[in-house]
């Protein structure tokens, strides 16, 4: 993994490689969608909650939902005019639920299995942390969705600045990513035994990285390149709802 500002090599999971694939069932696809699933079940879990499932039952259509996807031949209804993992996936979970024998089959169906490393119970702590104000379904899914992009594109910058020795001067300048500066430059430049102008400049580099991060992230998520900035934007004005 390279340093601050340095290219970085992300894993072959691209949704695109995933359509691509769809029709001949080729393991490297289904490996790939399995990690973009473990990557972003928890919007889903949001997304069934909101509907008015409990926890118990929401883990279980969640675990269900992600045998089929991954034991069945739905990939071949994916739409890559569409080209939006996120778009994909939560039109896929309300196929499966609008289908009546779902539980019955489970069993059936994915053997009692779990196909993903879910941390389901974990899940629902955090749905429980979750703001108690009126977002719908499918906003919520979508704002879940957008912080999940946020937190990978964060812990991928936080490991390159440890891998490059600086992991301390990341911490200290993370509180300037949020938008607004909360803290003086001075402040933190007496921290750190620096100028003022360092670490201005060590904060542009900072977001920056953060910037390439964040469509690297999105781009694993969409077919075509030209629509990570698109699917960014939406995402963003998803997160501040």
């Amino acid at each position: 993994m390279a340093g601050p500002g340095g290219a970085r090599s992300f894993a072959t999971t691209h949704w695109s490689l995933v359509v691509a694939a769809a029709h001949d069932s080729r393991p490297a696809a289904k490996a790939a969608l399995a990690t973009l699933c473990e990557t972003y079940w928890y919007p889903l879990y949001c997304y069934v909650r909101r509907r008015g499932h409990r926890a118990e039952e929401a883990q279980d259509l969640i675990q269900e939902f992600f045998a089929t996807l991954l034991e069945k031949h739905t990939l071949r209804v994916a739409d890559p005019e569409r080209g939006r993992f996120r778009s994909f996936l939560l039109a896929s979970l309300n196929h499966f639920l609008a289908n009546e024998w779902r539980r019955q089959n489970a069993k059936k169906r994915g053997g009692g299995r779990m196909p993903l490393s879910l941390d389901l119970p974990t899940g629902e702590s955090r749905y429980a942390q979750e703001p108690s104000h009126d977002l719908t379904p499918e906003k919520i899914y979508e704002r879940r969705w957008a912080m999940v992009l946020l937190e990978k594109a964060l812990s991928a910058l936080r490991e390159e600045y440890a891998a490059a020795g600086k992991g301390k001067l990341f911490e200290r300048l993370a509180v300037f990513l949020g938008g607004a500066r909360s803290v003086p430059y001075e402040q933190v430049a007496r921290e750190l035994g620096t100028t003022d102008g360092a670490v201005k400049v060590a904060v542009h580099r900072l977001r920056r990285r953060c910037r390439d991060l964040l469509r690297a992230e999105v781009a694993q998520t969409v077919v075509d390149p030209a629509d990570v900035d698109e699917e960014l934007r939406h995402l963003m004005a998803a997160a501040g709802q």
